[in-house]
């Protein structure tokens, strides 16, 4: 218990889940601009919480041994894994009802008006494709069942470090 708690002051593990994350959206460009897959709204939002885990990365390797960053990590962390999976399972949702004549994604995001992600940085935040369409699988499943396993670790690891925390804290 006391090596995974102690990882939530270790700069390399606060790296890690930077590179991870960092890794992901650098999958997702590659599915974008050389495999020709179209980003939906539901992708683009995805994308948003998994630059969220970045910087909790980035947040937490800045000064893991301080409380503050270490706060300021779990929560970008736990925002971009938990609103990434709630994302993850609509996508999936959305996928499945493809067959009714009434669904339909939106192509514009709904970003806050003070931070237009899609208008400052298009290239990465701009929804051009729809989010019944199924255009590439892997081992059986759709990139959004592929994101609910991703998130849903994320999720899980960052459940775990928070609970050894909290029992290292009370045991002392």
């Amino acid at each position: 218990m006391n090596v995974i708690s102690n990882l939530a002051t270790n700069k390399k593990a606060w790296v890690l889940l930077a590179i991870t994350a960092l890794g992901l959206e650098l999958a997702a460009l590659f599915f974008q601009y050389v495999m020709d897959l179209k980003p939906c709204i539901m992708c683009v939002y995805q994308r948003v919480a998994i630059w969220a885990i970045f910087f909790a990365g980035i947040v937490g390797c800045l000064a893991p041994g301080q409380l503050l960053f270490r706060l300021i990590g779990y929560g970008l962390w736990g925002v971009g894994a938990i609103w990434g999976l709630l994302i993850a399972l609509e996508h999936v949702d959305m996928q499945s009802a493809t067959l009714s004549l009434f669904f339909s994604c939106e192509f514009t995001p709904n970003f806050p008006s003070w931070a237009p992600l899609h208008e400052w940085i298009p290239f990465l935040f701009e929804a051009t494709g729809d989010c019944g369409e199924i255009s590439w699988e892997f081992l059986g499943y759709s990139m959004p069942q592929w994101m609910v396993v991703v998130y849903g670790v994320y999720t899980a690891v960052l459940a775990t470090l928070l609970t050894s925390r909290i029992a290292i804290a009370k045991n002392l």
